[in-house]
């Protein structure tokens, strides 16, 4: 396992990268850290997921995500990964998008061996972490300095292999297009969040608005975010 790969890269979506990965078609999934809930919509309309416990600690998204009325197959939850309401062996795969690094460092070993906990034997779990590196990065840690829990996360997922919970079965990196047409729909969708409590007054926030300017087209700005994407396995005797 490896923390960056810069000459691995490759253009794709997380979820195309999923769907090359692993597949999911009826299969009893969890979702950890669900957000807005995309990532949870195209496990099951793109990847075909049978069921989708969708658990979020941030409890004004969940109660927003209680409304979506359209994903039947979906059941949104409050709660994180470090204590999963659910019963031993009870999914065929576990996922967590760019949320590892959103927990606790003091509980990121036991969030793993609880994801460890609720797969089935030979279930697997897929972790999607932004990686410390290009323009994007730069511009997002004027925002919030990931380096520390990002690195953290890693070492995290590393140790669970090498203790055996899990088997690394594929590493994959990718760089994700993102375009933000303007600095409003920018700073909407990075600056006004309720997830996390950011340290941005008027003086960074300027900062910060002159960093994204710096990469604005006629038709907007437009980035590649770099991913890491590990593919880890349950062993089939457990």
């Amino acid at each position: 396992m490896q923390l960056n790969a810069p000459d691995l890269y490759r253009t794709a979506s997380e979820i195309d990268a999923v769907a090359d990965l692993l597949d999911i078609h009826g299969a009893r999934v969890l979702e950890l850290g669900c957000g807005a809930a995309h990532t949870t919509r195209a496990l099951v309309e793109r990847l075909g997921a049978a069921a989708v416990v969708a658990t979020e600690v941030d409890r004004v998204q969940h109660t927003k995500n209680l409304h979506i009325a359209d994903l039947p197959a979906v059941r949104f939850v409050l709660g994180g990964a470090e204590a999963i309401d659910a019963p031993d062996a009870s999914f065929d795969a576990v996922f967590m998008f760019k949320s590892l690094h959103h927990v606790p460092v003091t509980g990121m070993e036991r969030a793993l061996g609880e994801i460890q906990r609720v797969l089935k034997p030979g279930g697997a779990a897929l972790f999607s972490e932004p990686v410390y590196w290009g323009p994007f990065n730069e511009l997002m840690s004027l925002i919030h300095d990931e380096r520390e829990v990002r690195q953290a996360a890693f070492d995290a997922l590393r140790r669970a292999v090498d203790a055996g919970l899990f088997r690394s079965e594929a590493e994959v990196f990718i760089e994700v297009p993102g375009s933000y047409p303007d600095w409003e729909s920018f700073a909407g969708r990075f600056l006004e969040v309720t997830h996390t409590q950011l340290d941005v007054d008027a003086a960074r926030r300027a900062q910060i608005r002159a960093a994204f300017e710096a990469h604005l087209t006629p038709d907007g700005a437009h980035f590649m975010k770099p991913h890491r994407l590990d593919l880890l396995r349950k062993p089939a005797g457990d």
